[in-house]
């Protein structure tokens, strides 16, 4: 049931506590280390060995290109990851993060730390940005050696600094860019050395993607070399992304992108591991249990504050701020400590007092768990039970062996008789326990065969009856079938492309704005003066394509409004269906046979005559020798008392 192009599997290990933070919904959060292995050689700097770009640049500079504006992205999306950039290939030796060569420089030539790898500040960025932007600069930088760089060498390298750096991350990548696909054709000893190397990482649970950029001949044969190298399957990750194929093309599309639109795009695809929400034991049945974790594939992302800055100190210069809170005593302004303080309720009057420990005993309603109670048609979910956002359950492997197989058989069960389970859900300890219905979700594939949608099952919770509000009763008018018919052209003019919606393709430009501004304040850039928003609609061609058709429908639907009007009548307060043909004659009033009678009937059934209308309540009433002097309650209890009567 596991599939490489899965985009819901790369996670972290949710229980290793040495390296998670808390995010702001409480939950554990998985840091990621990235290095960027990108070579320095003639023909990697050669505009013209690969395939034309816009701004003529190399494939080293496009990648450095594409190594920044992800450097961009990680200090804003995930500020605790760390990016690092290895230059190999390059005259120059720096492994040190010092400026000046050293010892371990010497034993590493033609290996270059650009960037080390640490958690992105404003200096880094500024730093690789000026590299890319400067010609000059990138020119002293950027020379190649005259003989290639040894891999065993560059593995051994990102092995140093994932040892010192992220010791215990959990999830260690290695992004490495080369158009050679075979470095060391007549040299055994140095073949055999990096594949030893490669061996190591895959030991360390590092993970090795290959971007091969596509040389002169238009061909990168990934089984010459790399396929000792770049391991499909990784101890610490096994659900990680499998290599490329030998014969990879992943910049030569025929549609003219430009290398590094291709490389962005290939990274993105890689960059961010998807972090499990939760990792529990689902119970199938008494005794039967299997391990699964749970995703949460879309969520709203707002602007996160990390910290408080402080701007009135020595010189202006901005301060991070620390904050302390201290509990003081409101009538001796004594402070107080925190084994002083008590949670207490109100209770007839009285605080009922309740230490830690009896709380934490009153909201432990077990262990986390999903556990199946039942199971139900797939028809009984109702469409207004969908009040929260879904999670995606998916099989985990970690705790209890042969659970993919367990529950690859019962979503394929439950998809066959297209039926739901009804689960006791709880995610997290000291959460709040909740009923679910567990949807089966089959795969979908996109038009190239790529997985869109993994198969598994979404765990939908069930509101309780407080969370379901009754909706308001309201008059239904039919459209008339020449008004439906107008309507269909104008929806006909306004299809998407291929008729499908994706919402990856209109970003928040609030959000956008927001990190732009924060972007360039940081970097000392030129603040943007308009904010771009792809969700602004484009009125122009919209008009151009359904304008005609939407004064036509408008004039039909005033005509037809009039119409409705006159049938309507003064005073009419009961729906008309356009289509009945003629008015009706108004029905005569005779004392508990008209139809007002069977209307407030329905409302005494429902408990809804509170919500009628004083007038409307007195005009009934009067005709059927209720009292309608005094309040509103008065006549609605007389109401009430009649039909009770009856």
């Amino acid at each position: 049931m596991a599939s490489a192009d899965n985009p819901y599997l790369h996670d972290g290990d949710a229980d290793d506590e040495d390296d998670e933070d808390l995010d702001e919904t409480g939950y554990k959060t998985v840091k990621d280390a990235v290095i960027f292995a990108i070579e320095v050689s003639k023909s990697m700097l050669d505009p013209e060995n690969h395939r034309p770009m816009s701004k003529g640049d190399g494939a080293t500079l496009a990648a450095l290109k594409c190594a920044y504006r992800v450097m961009q992205q990680r200090i804003i999306s995930h500020p605790n990851d760390m990016v690092g950039i290895l230059l190999f290939g390059t005259e120059q030796s720096k492994f040190s993060s010092g400026g000046d060569a050293g010892s371990n420089d010497l034993a590493y030539p033609h290996c270059y730390l650009l960037t080390d790898l640490d958690v992105p500040e404003a200096r880094d960025v500024k730093q690789l940005r000026d590299l890319v932007e400067d010609p000059e600069e990138a020119s002293k930088l950027l020379v190649p050696s005259k003989e290639p760089a040894s891999m065993a060498n560059v593995l051994f390298c990102v092995n140093q600094t994932f040892t010192t750096k992220a010791p215990n991350f959990s999830s260690r990548r290695v992004f490495l860019v080369t158009d050679n696909d075979n470095p060391h054709p007549n040299d055994k000893n140095l073949r055999s050395s990096a594949i030893v190397r490669a061996k190591d990482l895959y030991d360390l649970g590092v993970i090795v993607d290959l971007f091969p950029i596509l040389p002169g001949s238009g061909y990168f044969d990934q089984s010459t070399f790399y396929d000792d190298i770049v391991y499909s399957t990784n101890p610490a990750d096994p659900e990680a992304t499998a290599p490329l194929s030998s014969s990879s093309n992943i910049s030569g599309r025929a549609d003219g992108i430009s290398l590094l639109e291709s490389l962005m795009s290939s990274i993105n695809s890689k960059i961010t591991p998807k972090r499990a929400l939760f990792s529990l034991p689902f119970e199938i049945g008494p005794g039967l249990r299997i391990g699964v974790k749970g995703y949460i594939p879309i969520k709203r992302q707002e602007p996160a504050k990390s910290c408080y800055v402080w701007v009135g100190g020595e010189n202006e210069k901005p301060q991070i701020a620390f904050g302390s809170t201290t509990q003081m005593a409101e009538d001796t302004a004594r402070v107080v400590t925190k084994e002083e303080i008590r949670k207490a309720f109100n209770f007839g009057g009285e605080q009922v007092l309740f230490t830690p420990e009896e709380l934490a005993a009153i909201r432990n309603f077990g262990d986390p768990v999903i556990r199946i109670m039942g199971f139900k048609p797939l028809s009984m979910l109702p469409i207004w039970a969908n009040t929260r956002a879904p999670y995606f359950m998916y099989p985990s492997e970690t705790d209890f062996i042969g659970s993919t197989r367990v529950f690859s058989a019962l979503q394929q069960k439950l998809l066959k008789d297209n039926k739901m389970g009804l689960a006791w859900f709880i995610p997290r300890r000291n959460a709040t326990p909740t009923l679910a219905a567990l949807v089966p979700g089959a795969e979908k594939k996109g038009e190239s065969g790529e997985q869109v949608v993994p198969p598994g099952i979404w765990i939908h919770p069930l509101p309780f009856a407080d969370d379901i509000r009754q909706n308001p009763e309201t008059t239904v008018v039919h459209a008339p079938g020449d008004l439906v018919a107008l309507m269909r052209k104008v929806i006909g003019q306004l299809q998407l492309p291929k008729g499908v919606y994706d919402p990856l393709n209109y970003p928040n430009p609030a959000l956008q704005w927001f990190y732009r501004i924060l972007q360039a304040i940081a970097l000392d850039e030129d603040t943007p003066e308009t904010a771009e928003d792809k969700t602004t609609p484009k009125y122009r061609q919209i008009d151009k394509r359904s304008g005609d058709f939407t004064k036509d429908w408008g004039e039909q639907l005033e005509e037809d409004f009039q119409v409705w009007q006159k049938r309507q009548g003064r005073g009419g307060k009961r729906s008309v269906d356009v289509e009945d043909g003629p008015p009706k004659k108004r029905a005569v009033k005779v004392k508990g046979e008209t139809m007002e009678d069977d209307e407030m009937k329905t409302h005494f059934e429902r408990n809804t005559i509170s919500k009628l209308t004083v007038p409307v309540l007195k005009e009934w009433a009067s005709g059927h020798s209720i009292p309608i002097h005094g309040k509103k309650a008065d006549i609605v209890e007389g109401v009430q008392r009649y039909f009770e009567k009856k």
